[in-house]
């Protein structure tokens, strides 16, 4: 007796995905306010007070701001209902998402390494810097951590990856401001050349960063499983059922924050079909509804106690 159970998403289930959405939005939208002020202060204070270090924090913050709008186009996408040509939903446009960003990241990231290398090769030509740079580079660092702080517990609060993402880019943000800090300040010391080497530093923060989200996104759209401990928990979920005697071959894959899992469970042979049934239907809401599952297909094997039937024993 096999057969397979696969049902509508559940209300719990959309109302969490609709509370990551608002979550989101809030959050993105605070962080385009900072990253808007902090891109305009940064580069025109750069500029003025020829401060290489700065201008590169302020490209930063304007990817940010374009990534800001990405969230939000993300987060306006991922919401939508599942549809004929999408009957898993849209979850996966958050791992899109995430992808773009750690692209726009690698690629903001290699144009200031590029930047700052030309300045090193000819050290002649980098200016002293004006003091009000530095004051601004300072203001940039606690904003930055501040947005930094905000967004990471709204992501931990919802369990998004997606702001989870974005929070550790504000993150990036206020340690690259940090580095440039200290490139002013040694620039103003007579050590001019360590406003390039800070804004070289930045760059290569920035690089690492975008290859790291970029991997992980890519990892996601190519059905990677979540963590054991995770799949554990859910296996455990399933064997507490009433009615499951045994889980096998419990495999997952990410839908955004999201998890679809397979699962064999194991009842008992001798219950009729309805019976196995609705022990399936039982397992599956369970399992919805106490983890980020946004749908569990089963597979009803059957089960033989061995002491009520010697065959049970035999290898199948």
């Amino acid at each position: 007796m096999k057969f397979t159970v696969f049902a509508d998403d559940p209300e719990d289930v959309e109302h969490s995905a609709a509370e990551r959405s608002a979550a989101a939005s809030r959050s993105t939208w605070v962080s385009v306010g900072v990253n808007l002020v902090l891109t305009i202060t940064q580069v025109v204070v750069g500029v003025l007070a020829k401060s290489q270090g700065l201008i590169a924090d302020g490209v930063h913050s304007l990817s940010d701001l374009v990534a800001d709008f990405v969230v939000l186009l993300a987060g306006h996408q991922s919401k939508k209902d599942a549809d004929e040509d999408h009957p898993y939903g849209h979850q996966r446009f958050e791992t899109a998402a995430s992808l773009v960003l750690g692209m726009l990241l690698l690629a903001v990231g290699l144009g200031m390494l590029w930047s700052a290398a030309r300045k090193l090769e000819a050290p002649e030509t980098v200016a002293t810097v004006h003091i009000v740079a530095l004051w601004v580079a300072a203001g940039a660092l606690i904003a930055k951590e501040l947005l930094f702080r905000y967004v990471l517990t709204v992501a931990k609060r919802v369990k998004s990856s997606m702001l989870v993402a974005n929070a550790w880019h504000a993150r990036s943000d206020a340690a690259s401001s940090l580095v440039v800090g200290i490139g002013i300040i040694g620039n103003l010391a007579g050590y001019p050349i360590l406003d390039p080497i800070a804004a070289l530093i930045v760059g290569f923060m920035v690089t690492k960063m975008g290859w790291g989200f970029s991997w992980d996104a890519l990892h996601d759209l190519m059905d990677r499983a979540v963590d054991e401990k995770e799949v554990q928990a859910i296996r455990a979920t399933l064997l507490e059922t009433p009615g499951v005697s045994g889980v096998h071959d419990v495999r997952t894959r990410k839908m955004g924050d999201m998890i679809v899992v397979d699962a064999h469970i194991e009842v008992n042979a001798a219950i009729s079909v309805e019976a196995g049934h609705d022990i399936a239907v039982l397992a599956r809401q369970r399992v919805m509804q106490r983890h980020r599952v946004l749908n569990l297909m089963t597979h009803v094997d059957p089960w033989s106690r061995p002491d009520l039937d010697h065959a049970a024993s035999t290898p199948r």
